[in-house]
């Protein structure tokens, strides 16, 4: 059993993959995209996103990471794929899932599930040039608009040569609206002979045992409900308690000091409120905690409020 941290745009940056694995649980992760267009770009851009290349592909806790590609020549994603496992990553992995207006609008993401022989000539490319040694993987939705070409889009990906496969089960035009449709991933695995890994909509171990049942995979990706539950990977893996809230606020303090310290200090703020959005799903004192910090702008109020919440939460457990 598997279980990788997806890759989620803006939010999963190399201090969250470091928070996160060192809770235990994951076995990869995948970096937010790169985006690629008509040039191999320099190792520094690498580096900016991932910049545990500079730490041998893994995260300070060991979990291997992986980089993630977007774009759509084939050439130029070869030509960029080599390079990042050049520089350490242990492979390579290709999006086609992404559904974000702007990149879909320049021929990247999800909008290529619309064009199945694009997608296998992607995948080839990137096979035939990156060493055998490496994975290449891919993630898919099951569609851009319908499930139309679904098995079509899964089957091209594996006669191009891709090791393994994450299928988001839910179209583009579904975007994150629940469920998330995992028997579809059984009948992809009726067809393809790669590993599929599910995604989608898992958001306590209750559901990665239901993910696996209806997916027919044993191998799972964790996104948005790793950030609801910061152990959820250890909970499936482990069956481990869920983290108490007040060692999420211990969390939630250590996460602001890498923010705040790191290159993306200016970006705290957003950040730190994006976790919430997430938080109160599993945790109710998160909602309202976030009814304080939703006006507040500068760092040190918004620490300032964390550390009382903290500090009244270690008060009542005493």
């Amino acid at each position: 059993m598997k279980i990788i941290l997806a890759p989620m745009e803006g939010v999963v940056d190399h201090l969250m993959r470091d928070m996160l694995t060192r809770l235990g649980g994951f076995d990869l992760c995948i970096t937010e995209f790169i985006r690629i267009v008509d040039q191999k770009l320099p190792p520094r851009v690498f580096t900016r996103i991932c910049p545990e290349l500079l730490n041998g592909g893994e995260t300070p806790s060991g979990t291997p990471v992986r980089v993630q590609l977007l774009g759509q020549e084939p050439h130029w994603l070869a030509e960029n794929a080599v390079r990042a496992v050049e520089l350490g990553s242990p492979g390579v992995d290709l999006n086609f899932g992404c559904p974000a207006k702007a990149v879909n609008k320049s021929r990247g993401g999800a909008v290529l599930l619309k064009e199945t022989e694009q997608l296998y000539r992607i995948v080839k490319a990137v096979r035939d040039a990156v060493p055998a040694e490496f994975e290449v993987s891919a993630k898919i939705r099951l569609g851009y608009d319908d499930t139309s070409l679904t098995l079509d889009n899964a089957a091209a990906i594996a006669a191009a040569g891709a090791n393994m496969l994450t299928v988001h089960a839910r179209t583009k035009s579904d975007g994150y609206r629940p469920p998330a449709y995992w028997p579809w991933i059984a009948k992809i695995k009726q067809h393809v002979d790669i590993p599929l890994i599910a995604n989608g909509e898992i958001w306590t171990a209750t559901d990665a045992v239901l993910c696996r049942e209806q997916s027919a995979c044993n191998d799972i990706m964790l996104g948005r409900g790793a950030l609801a539950m910061p152990n959820l990977a250890q909970t499936i893996a482990s069956n481990t308690a869920t983290m108490p809230w007040c060692e999420v606020l211990q969390l939630l303090m250590q996460y602001s000091e890498f923010e705040i310290s790191g290159d993306k200090g200016q970006y705290y703020a957003n950040r730190i409120k994006q976790w919430f959005s997430y938080l109160k799903r599993q945790y109710p004192q998160a909602a309202e905690l976030f009814q304080q910090l939703r006006l507040q702008r500068k760092s040190a109020d918004i620490l300032a409020t964390l550390q009382h919440a903290l500090d009244m939460q270690t008060a009542l457990n005493v």
